[in-house]
Parts: C-alpha cells; structure tokens; sequence
C-alpha cells in the first residue's frame, strides 16, 4: 500500500480509502498498534478476517461498504468502515446506516476524522441517521466494550480501549443500546422451581442434538427458528439463507454435534442452542497467522487440549412460547442440555453474549443460574 498524499493539516494527518487488496490487508492489520501492550486483546486470524470483508462473505449480496485507513506522517493510526445493508433498510425504513471496524490511537483528532469520513459517506449515499459499530452487521461482532477491559473476549465478542467511548461521544454519538455478556460457570444447578417447571412439561418437551448426516436439513430448522425467536428484538435483521448456510458450514467445521440443541414441544421444533468452543483461548498467542505452525497448534489444541471456556453464540426460543411459563422451560431444558455436553468435554465456564440490556426474561434466567454480567457493549447513534 503506498500511503496517501501529506494533507494540508499540521499534525500531519490524513486518510485514505481501501481500495486494494494491499489496502485491505493494512487495514487488517491497524489494530496490533493500537493494542501493542495489552494483555487482554486476542489477535484476529488475519486469513477469517480476510475471508470476513471478501466478495465471498454473502452479507455483500444485500449490502455495499467503505473502508478507510487513517494516517499520521505515512503511519497507519486508525480505521473505520461505512455499511449499507438494503435488507434492514427494507425493514426499518429509517435511513439508518452503520459504521464499524472503528480502531484509533488515543487522540480526538484521529476520531474526529475517522467518524466525519464515515459519516459524510453514509450522508452522500441518502442515510440520515448512523448507528454502530457493527463489524459488519448486527449477526456479527457488534457494541463497543464499555465494561469489562480486565478479561480477554470470549470467540467473536470484540475487545476495545477504555478511551474509545469518551472519544465517540466526543462527536456527538450517544448510547443506542447495550448488550451485556454473561459468564456462568458449568456447576450450576437448576433452581427448584424451575426443576418442577422443566419436570411439568416434560412429556411434552424433547430436547435432541444436531445430526450432521441431515446437516441441510437441520440448519433449515435453526435458521427459522431462530429468524422467528428474535424477530421482535432491536435491530433485528434476519439470516439469509446463504448467511445461515455460510455460518453451518463453519459450524459445522468447528463444533461437535451435542454442542447444537434443539428443543420440540409436541415434536415441532420450539428453541434451540448453539455453543461455540473458546477459539480465542486456542488462538490468543499465534498473533493472528495460521502460517507455518498456526494451524497444527490451532488443531491439536482443539481436539487433544481440552478448552475451558465456551460461549453460547446463538439461542433463542419461538415467539409463541416467550413472556410463558413454557418459554421458561425451553430455555432451562436447552441451557442444561449443553451444559451437560460441555461439562463432559471439561469446559469450566460459559459466556452467554450478546444479551439486550432490556430481555429482561432472560437476565432473569441467567442471573437464577448466578450468571454475573461481567462485560457490557454499547451501540451509538447519530443523525446525519
């Protein structure tokens, strides 16, 4: 990547957009800077979040996007992107655009012109309003850490500087939403009342795993159950098939089968789980390359060395059967259903992310198990 031309500025910033796969790569490549010393920050494998802003990614079928590096003195100091996705905009109607990818030096300069780009691009493309960050969307990584610096985010959580949100609120964003992360550890037992509750529709209730010999079959069934299990949540944007596809085959890759479980009322499927072994515990110290031992290392610790930590990435329960006492129950049965799994596999702890601020139903839930909020994402806004 050559760096841009010395902009008139006297710190000697500027900016530049991505536009090449040399662009690209720079841009990946921002936050090892920025995070230079912090223990908690987990490298990203630079091939998935090559894989991730590629034509292949189907989010780009219904969305377009913008990139930008910023530079001091030919230094790469920040990034951020701009998206349009046509199927949220289709259902919201709100003009509404997102940012994403936001990583900066601490100077309010750098965010300045970081946000005013991102900004003036979503402003020139027709949209009114701005929220993010969303890395690209809100079924991937999403919020901005506010809470929680001290740990290290669990497989496709983001991590983020203290300084971040004073800086964004510094131009004029403020709060959209929280989403909180819950840890649980794997000992927990179900609370007396839910064990009658579970007890009381047991036959009515079955809980089985993932078949992978009918995986086709089985992802039909997750993806509408979970289209329809968060269709009224905020920001909701559902799967596209190709989306869903593209994440079961990952899934499939990555997870054994009794770590995805669906729950049936009457043999209709009703609720389901899908955990995710701690990929961030068996990649925090390849610094992001897979080359030349990455991937043996990344492998073996997977399948011989055993990860302590998992977290729950997708669940949710049909809309017919939440605010009711057999909504209650399918979330307990799928919740012990995995814990059971991941106790065998010697998993300790669990992380349950993301968690609107307000699904009060489900806090509730977690927090009977002695599940502890122990990180917290934001999501900003700004009209245009």
């Amino acid at each position: 990547m050559l760096p841009p031309e010395k902009s008139d500025q006297s710190d000697g910033l500027s900016i530049l957009p991505v536009e090449h796969a040399k662009d690209l790569d720079c841009f990946i490549r921002v936050p090892w800077s920025i995070y230079e010393g912090d223990p908690f920050w987990i490298p990203p494998l630079i091939f998935e979040r090559k894989e991730h802003l590629s034509d292949k990614n189907p989010y780009f079928q219904h969305a377009s996007w913008q990139a930008w590096i910023a530079f001091r003195n030919d230094k790469p100091v920040g990034r951020i992107s701009a998206q349009i996705d046509r199927l949220r905009l289709e259902r919201y109607r709100d003009r509404t655009g997102l940012f994403g990818f936001l990583e900066a030096s601490d100077d309010p300069a750098i965010f300045r012109l970081l946000l005013d780009t991102a900004c003036s691009w979503l402003s020139e493309q027709g949209m009114q309003r701005v929220q993010g960050p969303f890395n690209l969307s809100i079924n991937d990584e999403c919020g901005l850490l506010v809470e929680g610096f001290d740990t290290p985010p669990s497989v496709m959580m983001g991590h983020a500087r203290p300084y971040y949100a004073g800086r964004i609120e510094a131009q004029g964003f403020s709060k959209a939403k929280d989403l909180l992360a819950y840890r649980l550890n794997m000992d927990f037992v179900l609370p007396r009342a839910m064990s009658k509750l579970t007890a009381r529709y047991s036959q009515r209730v079955t809980v089985s795993s993932l078949k992978r010999t009918r995986l086709k079959e089985e992802l039909l069934i997750l993806r509408e159950l979970f289209n329809d299990a968060w269709s009224s949540n905020w920001g909701f944007v559902p799967f596209t098939r190709e989306e869903f596809d593209e994440l079961g085959r990952n899934l499939a890759r990555l997870v054994d089968e009794d770590l995805i479980q669906v729950a049936a009322v009457d043999g209709k499927p009703a609720a389901m789980i899908v955990a995710l072994p701690n990929l961030n515990e068996a990649a925090s110290d390849l610094n992001g390359r897979l080359l030349p031992l990455g991937w043996l290392k990344l492998l073996w610790r997977l399948k011989r060395h055993k990860l302590r930590s998992a977290r729950v990435t997708l669940m949710g329960v049909r809309q017919e059967y939440q605010n009711s006492r057999m909504g209650m129950a399918l979330a307990y049965a799928v919740i012990d259903a995995v814990r059971v799994a991941l106790i065998h596999k010697r998993v300790d702890e669990v992380e349950m992310s993301w968690i609107l601020e307000d699904n009060t139903n489900m806090r509730h839930i977690l927090e009977s198990l002695g599940g502890d909020p122990y990180k917290r994402y934001r999501i900003y806004q700004k009209d245009l």
